[in-house]
């Protein structure tokens, strides 16, 4: 038998990283998004939720294919027909000030939707990255950065939004979503973190340095792909929360304000009306439940096909 061939039949050092190691994780992430993607297709709770939210994300982009009438011309709200009960001609009646409840509801769709999804993208952004750089790098720059993260989990998000909001002149879109992206980033710093902590000793990342990768290869390469699937999970069901958070908000009159249009302020409006004109709370607060719901059992439905630890 030649060298060469008994060269390649003596295995490979018990516990040395070998070149298949370093692709066994990646190859094992990507089994588990792919298996997680196909059960999440014949999930119910995913089918449902999915559906509802294209209906709402519709009326987000489009709100004129679903009505004809805009909350923003002259002449719109009317006070002669101020908490009338819904007609033929009008689905969801009037509130307090004689305006269209249909109409409102379905343009108020917009906001709550960009707060949600703002919020989430810049939560995600900023955990991602201070977890990538606290799990890596590690040593005092992760003290510090677990240390502010301690900070902001003691401010309850609603609270911490009140103080933060009154700081603002005014209230929109915008305002509120950096108000709780700020207050919402340690979450997904927290679960960032820990995963890219746990990845970081696996064989296959030896494997992957052994064979001359370098730190950013293996940062986004390997570890960053097997970090991500908790990360989407919580980013998902907290899109609700934070459109459960801004309707709060401007229920309580500091977040979206008008003249913009928020399903928080029209419960507002009329929360002591309910007992004469019930209709005028109902249809806003069902929308926001709707909404809030059909997020939160996408949330459930993505962490059953995607969480390790359930499978």
């Amino acid at each position: 038998m030649s060298d060469q061939t008994i060269e390649k039949s003596v295995p490979a050092t018990p516990g040395e990283p070998t070149a298949a190691a370093a692709e066994e994780k990646p190859a094992r992430a990507a089994s588990l998004l792919k298996d997680g993607w196909t059960d999440l297709r014949k999930n119910p709770l995913f089918i449902i939720s999915g559906l509802v939210i294209l209906f709402l994300l519709a009326l987000a982009i489009a709100p004129g294919l679903f009505t004809s009438r805009s909350p923003f011309v002259d002449g719109f709200c009317q006070l002669q027909h101020s908490l009338d009960r819904p007609s033929s001609g009008h689905l969801f009646g009037y509130d307090l000030q004689g305006c269209d409840i249909y109409t409102r509801t379905v343009w108020g769709t917009r906001n709550s939707i960009v707060v949600g999804v703002v919020t989430t993208l810049l939560t995600s952004l900023v955990g991602c990255a201070l977890g990538m750089i606290a799990g890596l790098q590690g040593g005092w720059l992760d003290t510090i950065l677990s240390r502010v993260t301690e900070v902001f989990f003691a401010v309850p998000l609603l609270i911490g939004g009140l103080l933060i909001t009154s700081l603002f002149a005014t209230g929109n879109v915008w305002t509120v979503s950096l108000v709780l992206a700020v207050l919402g980033w340690p979450q997904v710093y927290r679960i960032m973190r820990g995963e890219v902590i746990a990845n970081k000793h696996n064989d296959y990342v030896s494997a992957a340095r052994a064979l001359g990768a370098d730190s950013k290869r293996i940062a986004f390469r390997h570890i960053l792909p097997n970090a991500l699937a908790p990360v989407i999970v919580i980013t998902t069901m907290n899109l609700g929360v934070y459109i459960a958070a801004e309707a709060a908000l401007s229920y309580l009159g500091i977040g979206i304000q008008a003249p913009n249009i928020s399903w928080g302020l029209m419960i507002s409006d009329v929360q002591n009306r309910f007992l004469t004109a019930p209709h005028a709370l109902l249809f806003p607060a069902g929308a926001l439940s709707i909404t809030v719901l059909a997020f939160i059992m996408l949330g459930d439905a993505v962490r059953d096909a995607f969480d390790p630890k359930l499978r």
